[in-house]
């Protein structure tokens, strides 16, 4: 996918500039071209876009989400109306019955007038207090729900905007030219998310750079707590062992690391934090090129 993007980067100049590539040599050569860089295309201005156009899609189920709930409490609304409409129809038309009934009774001697409005009252009462009970607590239902609906969306509004402070803290410390302005800005980002662990393996990174690597075994282990399976945290923490002189705890982490991924290998040799371990022979065995099967 990566590449397919890179072609259409590389050809998309000569479409719009109408220059029409007709030769499949010339074409082959451009691909080689692509094979043959060696940095990436794309810059922090992309991700961003990328981020702007995924706050906006979430904005938009946000608000579809709204129209969704909205309808649903107009539906409820009027399920109440038709409700009550027919509990009152129905307590008229039984209030017609009972008064037709009572003449009768009346008429014939039962009991008086009096008794019977007052017992037609009294069920009629009785009636619609549990017909407004009952949709009393359905209307409580749907504002509870309304209720997470809201604190949901509220919360999807906070971690836009967290995800957004992130990212810039990290273009910032890319950008960053001392260490300790590097880990200023990784701590504002621990600070919003305590438990990123890529901000405290570059954390180490940066403190085993300032001569604490005691510090930086602090940070590897903390993110190791995190993430078990973190490689990176595994190699810091290797760079970190070998400054305190402890070169098997050293060996042992670049093993896990390894474990983990194997692009790690390639950057044992040359890495200026493992250059103490070049003679020790654990270390000698992980190399690009010797007898890893142990």
């Amino acid at each position: 996918m990566l590449r397919m993007l890179m072609v259409l980067i590389v050809l998309a100049p000569c479409s719009v500039m109408g220059e029409a590539v007709d030769d499949e040599s010339e074409v082959q050569e451009r691909l080689d071209a692509i094979e043959s860089l060696d940095k990436p295309l794309y810059s922090p201005f992309i991700e961003r876009y990328m981020l702007d156009e995924l706050k906006q899609l979430r904005m938009d189920m946000a608000a579809q989400r709204n129209e969704l709930i909205q309808q649903i409490v107009d539906r409820e609304l009027s399920s109440v109306d038709r409700g009550v409409t027919y509990a009152t129809n129905t307590v008229t038309y039984f209030f017609y019955l009972i008064a037709g009934a009572s003449t009768i009774l009346v008429l014939l001697g039962w009991t008086s007038l009096r008794d019977i409005k007052e017992r037609v009252q009294s069920m009629a009462d009785k009636k619609v207090s549990k017909l407004v009970h009952e949709y009393e607590e359905r209307l409580a239902i749907v504002e509870q729900q309304l209720n997470k609906e809201a604190q949901l969306i509220e919360k999807i509004g906070e971690d836009i905007e967290r995800t957004q402070d992130v990212q810039s803290l990290w273009l910032r410390a890319g950008q960053a030219s001392s260490l300790a302005n590097k880990i200023a800005i990784y701590d504002q980002i621990l600070k919003l998310r305590p438990e990123d662990c890529e901000a405290l393996t570059y954390k180490a990174d940066a403190v085993l750079d300032m001569g604490e690597p005691q510090w930086a075994v602090n940070l590897c282990q903390q993110a190791l707590k995190i993430d078990p399976e973190n490689g990176h945290a595994f190699y810091q923490l290797a760079c970190a062992y070998t400054a305190l002189n402890q070169y098997e705890e050293a060996v042992h982490c670049l093993s896990e690391a390894l474990q983990r991924t194997e692009d790690y290998r390639d950057k044992f040799a040359d890495d200026p934090a493992l250059q103490a371990l070049k003679d020790f022979e654990p270390f000698i065995g992980l190399l690009p090129g010797e007898d890893n099967t142990h």
